[in-house]
């Protein structure tokens, strides 16, 4: 009979190593290195390679947990912690800031048109470009809190009534960013009852009327910082309606009858909606900027000392009488002509006077002396009155960016405006003197706080390699 014979289906791996790694591998061998696994060859050559690289891997060994007891037994080290993870980086808005560095300067500003998103143009098209204020609240474009903020907005004549016992009930940083989209979208702009309605809910008749209980005004806005009113001061709502809104006058409320004739009367405590109010946005457009009244803005500046941020955009030159300009009177000693305002019409250009602006921007200073970011946009024609000096009653007044506003870090003197590519000569011409007025400004602030300030960055505008050629010619012609 045949024998019979059986195939083994396993079998030991042989003990020396392929001839493909004999090959690469040293001529010089010894018989230990052919008695190695293949296992361990490889782990040498991984050993090798990172003597020589000098580098450690980036990537963490996954080693087997161990209980505390049988690790303390054996007398095995404990595994290392892993590395913390990298903090990502965030913006203002709490978004993920784009990888790599900043974008230059020329970038973002309004002057590089070719840079600028393609709506801008058409956004701001006979207006100024008006920017939020740094850590103010701003949904995320597309989010689904922009688009129900931005509709309630675009209905807020319905909305206002619909909703009057809900919208001071939401949270505070949605009944900010609703008073901002309103102010932005709203086309008759943002009342003071608008103000009222959504910080304050609405009256007590209203409130008695469906039983509703009244809210604590003092506790409602408590974690209020923001206010932005960009484009309804001078248009709806005027700098002495919100100064009485927010510094009411002291009312008893709720005061019980005595026991005794002796007991002192309570006096009642001011009332302050927003007591922790830090930001605050009252900039303008151009065509409101005849109705706005810096007599008003000082008195609501005096109410507001813990101010840090002011947004005054689009503001028109200090001046407490405007409408008095062109106006004369005859003098009663004289019988001369003369000024009835502070400031005529050829004061800044003939006479170099801006003794009125220096004195209300000074009173504004003093009220306003924990300033830590202004917002000048837009008011290129009077950048001189933040170096310029005057003579007073016995005494020299000038802006002083050491002491009073020696806290500001950030003053923005952009135009607001962009350039395009059939822009006049004219239109050139007088940004690039607004830009040499910031950047006087800019050298006069950090000369003043050489070594005794904190450092100010002034954002401008930068001109672009068209209208530098502009620019160019014309100071060549000049010179001829």
């Amino acid at each position: 009979m045949p024998k019979k014979r059986y195939n083994n289906r396993y079998s030991k791996p042989p003990s020396v190593a392929p001839p493909s790694l004999a090959l690469s591998s040293s001529s010089r061998t010894t018989p230990e290195q052919h008695e190695r696994s293949v296992n361990e060859l490889l782990a040498d050559l991984r050993r090798s390679s990172l003597n020589q690289n000098g580098a450690q891997s980036n990537f963490s060994v996954a080693t087997p947990t161990i209980p505390p007891s049988i690790r303390q037994i054996l007398q095995i080290p404990e595994t290392p912690a892993p590395a913390p993870r990298r903090p990502q980086r965030r913006d203002a808005n709490g978004r993920r800031a784009p990888p790599g560095p900043p974008p230059p300067r020329s970038w973002v500003s309004l002057a590089q048109s070719r840079h600028a998103p393609a709506d801008l143009e058409v956004h701001i098209k006979g207006r100024i470009q008006h920017w939020p204020l740094p850590g103010a609240y701003v949904p995320g474009p597309g989010s689904l809190i922009d688009q129900i903020l931005r509709r309630i907005a675009l209905d807020w004549e319905q909305q206002r009534h619909w909703n009057q016992f809900y919208l001071y009930t939401l949270p505070s940083q949605l009944r900010t960013a609703l008073l901002t989209y309103v102010s932005e979208f709203y086309e008759p702009g943002l009342s003071v009852k608008d103000l009222r309605l959504v910080l304050a809910g609405p009256s007590d008749e209203q409130l008695a009327q469906y039983e509703v209980d009244k809210p604590n005004l003092n506790k409602l806005n408590s974690d209020v910082f923001c206010l932005d009113l960009t484009d309804s001061v001078g248009k709806s709502l005027t700098l002495k309606e919100l100064s009485e809104f927010l510094d009411p006058p002291n009312i008893a409320i709720g005061i019980d009858p005595q026991d005794s004739w002796d007991t002192p009367e309570p006096i009642p405590e001011p009332v302050k909606l927003i007591p922790k109010l830090t930001q605050l946005s009252l900039a303008v457009d151009p065509g409101n900027a005849p109705t706005v009244s810096w007599r008003h803005l000082l008195s609501l500046a005096s109410k507001l000392p813990t101010l840090t941020h002011l947004n005054l955009s689009g503001w028109p030159e200090p001046s407490l009488t405007p409408n008095a300009k062109y106006a004369k009177i005859a003098s009663p000693l004289t019988g001369r002509s003369i000024q009835y305002g502070g400031t005529g019409p050829y004061s800044h250009n003939l006479d170099g006077d801006w003794s009125e602006a220096i004195l209300i921007l000074k009173r504004l200073s003093k009220f306003l002396y924990g300033l830590e970011y202004l917002d000048l946009t837009g008011c290129g024609d009077w950048f001189a009155a933040l170096m310029k000096e005057s003579d007073g009653d016995f005494t020299l007044n000038f802006v002083d960016w050491v002491g009073d506003w020696g806290k500001i870090a950030t003053l923005r003197l952009c135009s607001g405006y962009v350039l395009s590519d059939d822009s006049s000569r004219g239109q050139i011409t007088r940004l690039a003197d607004w830009i040499d007025s910031a950047t006087a400004v800019e050298k006069h602030i950090r000369a003043k706080r050489l070594g005794r300030g904190r450092w100010i960055t002034v954002e401008k505008d930068t001109l672009t390699d068209s209208a530098k050629a502009v620019v160019m010619s014309r100071q060549l012609r000049s010179g001829i």
